[in-house]
């Protein structure tokens, strides 16, 4: 069929790959900074039940994300965290970019103490876990988006479900570097790092609704069997970062396609962002993708590191208490000089890729333990916040003895 042409089409695939790379590539010195943080929540009634989203809305009043409260004026926390409700009735701070660690983790910790206390007035409480224990899955969001996700997902096995419903995590956000050179050299040694941190901040054995077996991360195993083509970290230590990510984004799989606010947005099975763009998918969706669409398809790619601008660290399970400073202050040492950077990527070339293996044995592998405290000391050895070296260098005797966050924190 004839379709309408316009400007904001993409019309070549080189095209898209350029704005793909401009879009998650915003190149400059690396001074910033940023976390999300994410909760369980549970009414304060002593069971597991999740809040009702219309209670959650209330609690939260003009904070209240616009998925759950669509009137509200989505007002950023006293110091600057944006809230969100994920599809589970978890609820999440993404903080504003701070330039440095220490400050980062003040006004992370205000905005938590702030979001508690709205939240408490509805009587609901947060709960710092990565994975439930308790509650079976159960979807709370039904946004188009996750409806076609939960479509997608349930194709795959339980891991969907589980994904977005029963897990947490702490994620960190650094700048992505000022040339492709330091780019390569900060996505290279954020991926080397990846096994060895997931090892050390593993806190999620049980999970409720998970297959049986074993997993020092149970968050870390529902992502890695989710959806590989999506999940999977894209190739790493090459010389153009930038054009391998932009390649490797085209050629994932559609999770879904924006239409309208009633509409199915689930998007034909395992055609990927390249063949819609190619014209392979006309019949089905009857036109080509422009723009906005490539844009969305970006937010629906989750490798352990995602560029978003910035390189945003998707690995880490959300820590007990107020524990979750200890890995924003180990990225940010370890990534604080060329020399750092290049040390770190060097002592976890050993662990680099063995993802599955972290997940799984966490601290139970000796490999793993070892590289973990090596970048703990190292990490310790860099920082430049106050007190970060004295809780960087208990992380790392807690790895050394083979202990996890939840363990230490009793």
């Amino acid at each position: 069929m004839a379709m309408a042409l316009d400007s904001a089409l993409l019309t070549t695939r080189a095209a898209a790959e350029a704005f793909v790379g401009g879009v998650c590539f915003k190149l400059g010195p690396p001074t910033l900074i940023g976390a999300e943080l994410e909760w369980l929540t549970a009414r304060s009634d002593g069971d597991c039940t999740r809040p009702e989203l219309k209670t959650l809305a209330s609690a939260l009043g003009d904070y209240a994300p616009t998925s759950i409260a669509p009137s509200s004026s989505a007002r950023p926390l006293p110091r600057g965290s944006y809230v969100t409700v994920e599809p589970g009735g978890q609820i999440e701070i993404s903080s504003a970019p701070s330039d440095s660690a220490e400050q980062l983790c003040r006004w992370l910790s205000d905005d938590a103490r702030f979001l508690r206390d709205l939240l408490a007035s509805q009587s609901i409480h947060t709960i710092a876990a990565a994975a439930d224990a308790d509650r079976s899955p159960q979807r709370l969001l039904t946004l188009p988006r996750y409806c076609a996700m939960a479509e997608r997902f349930a194709h795959i096995g339980p891991y969907g479900a589980l994904m977005m419903c029963n897990t947490t995590a702490t994620q960190v956000s650094v700048d992505a570097g000022r040339d492709v050179a330091e780019v390569a050299a900060r996505w290279t040694a954020l991926d080397a790092i990846g096994p060895a941190l997931i090892a050390a901040f593993a806190c999620s054995p049980d999970m409720a609704g998970a297959p049986e077996g074993t997993w020092a991360s149970q968050r870390m195993r529902s992502w890695l069997h989710l959806d590989r083509a999506r999940t999977s970290a894209p190739p790493s230590g090459t010389a153009d970062p930038i054009a391998a990510y932009a390649r490797w984004a085209l050629d994932v799989p559609l999770m879904c396609v924006v239409r309208g606010p009633e509409e199915n947005w689930a998007a034909p099975p395992d055609a990927t962002f390249a063949d819609w763009l190619g014209g392979a998918l006309d019949d089905e969706l009857g036109r080509r993708p422009d723009h906005r669409d490539l844009a969305y398809h970006l937010t629906t790619l989750f490798p352990p590191v995602r560029a978003n601008g910035h390189l945003e660290v998707r690995y880490i399970d959300a820590q007990p208490g107020r524990s979750w400073s200890v890995p924003i202050l180990a990225i940010d040492a370890l990534l604080s000089r060329p020399d750092v950077i290049a040390e770190a990527t060097a002592v976890a070339a050993g662990t680099a890729q063995r993802w599955w293996e972290a997940a799984e044995h966490g601290l139970g592998d000796p490999e793993l333990r070892t590289a973990a405290e090596d970048l703990l000391l190292l990490a310790a050895a860099s920082s430049t916040s106050t007190g970060g070296t004295e809780q960087l260098d208990a992380a790392a005797d807690r790895c050394r003895r083979g202990r996890t966050p939840a363990e230490e924190d009793r």
